[in-house]
């Protein structure tokens, strides 16, 4: 039998044996040598040594961990095409690239073959629900070439459209767009619709309108809010004042808020989706897990862009973790204090990356754990060929620290199997590679040689060379010198 053959039928009950189970469920059950059995879209059961229907796929897990399907609540899909273009970027080289001059450059197909590039990027690192945040889309033609690329990727996603190219109350209230959604949105736990777009902290509140329409169309928002000098408290408080804080809203970075900010994300419901790689290297503002974790305000996981950053959920967790500690160190340390015990913990970050992720966007009734009756969004991370895989012996501290996309081994979605040892089903990655290169060359004689090379590579500010005092011509003067003294 051939590797091709040895994948489970349509339909086929599948299950995963002997593994250990992450269950991320109200308990957080850890269960070991024990299965996982998928009947058509669902979780039939979780436990050891499952009577299974005749004709099911057997998964051998033994050595692996079977965990939900990994969310993502915050990702500009639309840019993947340009992956790693931007590696050396800061925020401000990032709005004035894609805001003020070449955003509008993106076609109709570009943005498909980015969120095409994107959704199966995704899958084949476990990642099952994404959200598209497409501020990109100038057109309904865009918003339309963006969602059928998500469609048919075997995905589940939450679709957030946005325009950086207008005033979100000016976009929202289009007739158009407002047809769009309402013919385009299904409702349904494969796809949700979320609107995407900043608040200022303009004391003329200029995005009201926009929240009205979110408000008319029934739609969650998604919003930027806490970035270093894009947005701020003002934007906060404005949404407060006005009464559009609602449970379901996410809240992306908030990074620079006040506590006063904070209190009011936290009484109304809200939650914060972390993009740790981005917060680090962009300038938004210091990750703020530390104090969201003392207001206890809900977090997600994300990737922001992978112009510039990773694009698995395995990084966002050792972010998330390193950038916590060395600030609880860091403290400590300006007061002259020891850090004995760590407040953040591996079993922390990988919540935040499933069952965190599914609270975020009001999905948690059907992903986000492994439980009987929930949808079938299932991972096992398990590499044979890998002498990282073992030894396993905490099974959060692994896929938090030591997993990677490479040992992705088997992904179900929606009891649909898009990705089974080690290898993408049914995706023609040549085809798909076509499309993102005709997008990139369409970009990079859009733009210009010079263009093209002077965004990929913005200039580097001098680094001032400080003056050391114990520089000497020859080091036996300085000896000499300290036993005389």
């Amino acid at each position: 039998m051939t590797a091709e053959t040895r994948t489970p039928a349509p339909g086929q009950p599948v299950v995963f044996r002997h593994g250990t189970v992450l269950t991320m469920d109200a308990s957080k059950r850890v269960l070991t040598d024990a299965d996982v059995l998928v009947v058509g879209e669902n979780i039939e059961a979780v436990g050891p040594a499952l009577e299974v229907p005749e004709g099911t796929f057997e998964i051998d897990a033994a050595g692996g961990v079977i965990m939900p399907g990994m969310i993502d609540t915050h990702r500009h899909m639309w840019q993947t095409a340009m992956r790693g273009y931007g590696a050396d970027w800061t925020l401000t080289q990032y709005f004035v690239w894609y805001y003020l001059e070449h955003g509008t450059a993106f076609r109709p197909e570009d943005i498909a073959a980015g969120n095409l590039l994107s959704a199966y990027d995704a899958l084949d690192a476990g990642v099952t629900t994404s959200v598209d945040w497409s501020h990109g889309l100038s057109t309904i033609d865009h918003a339309e070439a963006a969602l059928e690329a998500l469609e048919g990727t075997g995905g589940r996603f939450v679709f957030a459209p946005g325009n950086i190219f207008a005033g979100p109350s000016e976009w929202t209230a289009s007739a158009d767009f407002k047809n769009f959604v309402e013919r385009r949105n299904p409702r349904s736990d494969m796809l949700k619709f979320q609107l995407a777009f900043d608040v200022t902290g303009d004391p003329s509140f200029p995005e009201k309108g926009a929240f009205e329409v979110a408000r008319e169309l029934d739609l969650p928002v998604t919003t930027h809010a806490g970035v270093w000098g894009a947005t701020n408290d003002d934007g906060v408080r404005l949404m407060h004042e006005h009464g559009f804080m609602t449970p379901g809203t996410v809240y992306v970075h908030a990074a620079t808020l006040s506590h006063d900010s904070y209190q009011r994300i936290g009484a109304t419901g809200g939650s914060v989706s972390l993009s740790t790689e981005s917060e680090q290297s962009c300038g938004q503002g210091y990750p703020p897990s530390w104090v969201l974790r003392q207001h206890d305000i809900p977090m997600s996981l994300s990737i922001d862009t992978s112009v510039w950053f990773s694009s698995d959920l395995f990084v966002a967790m050792r972010a998330t973790l390193g950038a916590d500690r060395s600030y609880e160190h860091l403290r400590a340390h300006e007061a002259g204090e020891t850090v004995t015990h760590s407040a953040l913990r591996a079993e922390h970050v990988v919540d935040w990356a499933t069952r965190g992720g599914a609270t975020a966007l009001s999905l948690d009734h059907a992903v986000g754990s492994l439980e009987p009756g929930k949808k079938a969004d299932v991972v096992l991370i398990k590499n044979d060929a890998s002498p990282a895989s073992f030894p396993m012996l905490n099974p959060y501290g692994h896929v938090a620290l030591q997993a990677g996309r490479g040992d992705v081994h088997t992904v179900l979605v929606n009891g649909r199997t898009v990705k089974h040892e080690h290898r993408l089903l049914d995706v023609d990655l040549r085809s798909l590679r076509s499309k993102v290169e005709a997008t990139v060359e369409h970009l990079r004689a859009t733009l210009g040689e010079e263009a093209w090379e002077k965004g990929m590579n913005p200039d580097i500010p001098e680094t001032r060379i400080l003056d050391n005092p114990y520089m000497y011509t020859d080091y036996r003067d300085a000896s000499t010198h300290a036993k005389a003294t």
